[in-house]
């Protein structure tokens, strides 16, 4: 299915989330994010709101959340099964999550 509304990402730092809006503003899904020490963040949670489940979003969020940590100069922790699951089936992202803990998101 695709949207006529052209949804983004945008990273709000008030909020610690990544917000997938459309076009209008209205908020499809998020990806919240945590520090993890200086040099890497956490992904605990990815949600796509009822209704729009099928359409590609979640997989538009954790590229984009991913392409910001990766800017950032950060490693990524997946902790959020979907982010983990989004690398493992884009191998261009495993080099964010650290050697020693690619083996706990099977990677």
């Amino acid at each position: 299915m695709t949207h006529d509304h052209a949804p983004t990402v945008h990273r709000n730092d008030d909020t610690h989330r990544y917000e997938l809006t459309d076009k209008a503003g209205t908020l499809l899904g998020f990806a919240e994010f945590r520090p993890a020490g200086d040099h890497a963040v956490m992904l605990p949670h990815t949600e796509i709101n009822e209704g729009h489940e099928g359409e590609g979003l979640g997989s538009l969020l954790a590229r984009a959340a991913l392409d910001d940590i990766r800017a950032q100069g950060k490693h990524a922790v997946p902790m959020c099964p979907f982010i983990a699951a989004y690398i493992r089936e884009h191998r261009e992202y495993v080099n964010l999550v650290q050697p020693e803990q690619r083996g706990v998101f099977k990677l």
